[in-house]
């Protein structure tokens, strides 16, 4: 059976999205940015817990999470995340929904976020973006569900 829906959180000090020099999407001072894999057998079952997951996840300064100090998320979708470089010097992102599939997933991930009290900051789906932020630890790591 293949993973479910995989996040790469970040905790930040501040964290922006642009897209052709327009900032599309910011967070100032701590928070989580948060790079979004879907793939093709997501559910909306697995969206509501990664949303529960990450607004609730203890990583901030005093083992706090999102949901305890009303700390900012940066969703950022990024199909990269399921690219396969096992086989070769060229990776496949075989395992990556398409568009059509992975764009409302975010979406419902976005939305799942919000009705739980989180402030939610996004980049563009499908666009070029440059995503800057500021680790801070640094710390990093990977959820799946």
């Amino acid at each position: 059976m293949m993973a479910g829906m995989r996040a790469v959180v970040q905790r930040v000090d501040g964290a922006r999205v642009t897209v052709d020099g327009e900032t599309v999407g910011e967070i100032v001072g701590q928070g989580l940015c948060v790079l979004v894999g879907a793939t093709h057998e997501d559910t909306d079952e697995q969206v509501a817990r990664l949303a529960k997951k990450l607004w609730t996840l203890r990583v901030l300064d005093a083992e706090k999470s999102c949901s305890d100090v009303g700390a900012p998320l940066l969703i950022v979708s990024q199909f990269t995340l399921y690219g396969d470089a096992r086989k070769g010097r060229r990776p496949t992102w075989n395992a990556a929904a398409p568009g059509e599939v992975a764009e409302p997933l975010v979406e419902k991930l976005c939305a799942h976020l919000r009705a739980l009290g989180a402030h939610v900051e996004t980049g563009r789906f499908g666009a070029k973006m440059r995503v800057e932020l500021t680790n801070d630890g640094p710390f990093t790591v990977l959820l799946e569900v």
